[in-house]
């Protein structure tokens, strides 16, 4: 084979063979795929994607699975034994889940306030600047999904979240003056909440660990670690000992650079005081 040419094997994942036994049991039953995920309680299009292997078959679900289908454990042990390095392995679209179902979660952002921790009004704002713009419908999807991505904020037993946030996040001139000043009042109440922790990286710091990007460290209900880093066209997701120990080192010594917590929240509480008095 010559250098940078393909060899054309197409190689089969073993979530490609979980999805193919799903779907050999669910035409023995004689269901279609929008009736089997009307009794499982999940999306058709969420059922189309274990099937073809481009999404992850929940332990949970595959239990419901095997109890409906009569299938006698066989999903549940399929993914049970599949194998660790293919666990979370290109399955960045189910990085929801994982972030829903996070024990902790380390969130460092550079240039926006978190998606966990936006207003309506501000994340509408950030998804109108989508190059090609967004049509209408996608926006308003695409904003309703991550006000529904804040029901963690609400989730029990409550998840451990921290933030680290640039300072130069809470001056961007982002819509209208109400938008941003909304927005931070919000973030504001944020940073009492006890399980919410929230850091500023100042503008006067001459150097620090974060200058590669935004990234998001979480620890899964089995205390797996994962990091994942969102790019422009698609994110990436880890979970190589190596590659999350690296990360950690680096969320460490961003921590340790940035203010401190009660630093952060007199920084706040002083630009609000301003833009206040202003307004």
């Amino acid at each position: 084979m010559q250098p940078g040419k393909q060899s054309g094997i197409r190689r089969v994942t073993s979530w490609q063979l979980v999805g193919a036994q799903l779907a050999h049991f669910r035409k023995l039953a004689g269901l279609t795929q929008s009736a089997l995920a009307e009794q499982v309680g999940v999306g058709e299009d969420t059922i189309a994607s274990i099937e073809q292997g481009r999404r992850a078959l929940q332990l949970d679900l595959a239990v419901k699975l095997d109890e409906l289908l009569d299938t006698k454990g066989v999903l549940r042990i399929a993914v049970a034994k599949i194998p660790r390095k293919e666990r979370y392995q290109a399955l960045v679209k189910d990085y929801v889940q994982y972030e829903q179902g996070a024990v902790s979660l380390l969130w460092y952002e550079t240039q926006l306030i978190p998606g966990l921790l936006q207003t309506e009004a501000y994340a509408r704002f950030v998804f109108g600047c989508n190059y090609p713009p967004l049509e209408e419908e996608e926006l308003e999807k695409r904003v309703a999904d991550r006000l529904d991505r804040q029901k963690i904020l609400e989730r029990k037993p409550r998840p451990i979240l921290h933030f680290i946030l640039e300072e130069s996040i809470l001056h961007a001139q982002l819509g209208d003056p109400e938008v941003m000043l909304e927005q931070l009042l919000h973030l504001r109440r944020c940073m009492d909440l006890p399980y919410v922790t929230i850091q500023f990286m100042p503008r006067s710091t001459p150097r620090h660990a974060g200058l590669a990007g935004p990234l998001v460290l979480l620890e899964t209900p089995d205390h797996d670690q994962l990091a994942y880093i969102d790019g422009q066209l698609r994110g990436e997701l880890y979970d190589d000992p190596a590659d999350v120990s690296a990360l950690m080192q680096r969320c460490g010594m961003l921590r340790s650079q940035a203010l401190t917590v009660e630093e952060s929240t007199r920084l706040l509480d002083a630009l609000l005081a301003a833009l206040l008095g202003e307004t």
